[in-house]
């Protein structure tokens, strides 16, 4: 499996939301990226502490690639970290 490193900051335009374990969680949907535009079909979501600072990260699909995020939820800010095949 290719995995491509992009690192750099993307939009997130469209959000859906999972019950799990009576907890309502929210998950990209679509993401603007190099002009283009990505629509993820299903996704998890990672809750990794470094420290003190507790980082978000996703894995979406779209089922032909997966999409790995991060989540910066002090500047509000996502990046794509990289984007290999499904």
């Amino acid at each position: 499996m290719e995995t491509k490193t992009i690192n750099k900051e993307v939009n997130v335009t469209a959000w859906y939301f999972s019950k799990r374990r009576e907890e309502l969680t929210s998950f990209p949907k679509r993401i603007e990226y190099d002009e283009e535009e990505y629509t993820f079909a299903d996704g998890l979501r990672m809750l990794v502490q470094k420290g003190k600072q507790a980082v978000q990260l996703f894995t979406m699909t779209d089922g032909a690639h997966d999409y790995r995020l991060r989540l910066d939820a002090e500047r509000q800010s996502w990046t794509l970290l990289s984007i290999s095949q499904a």
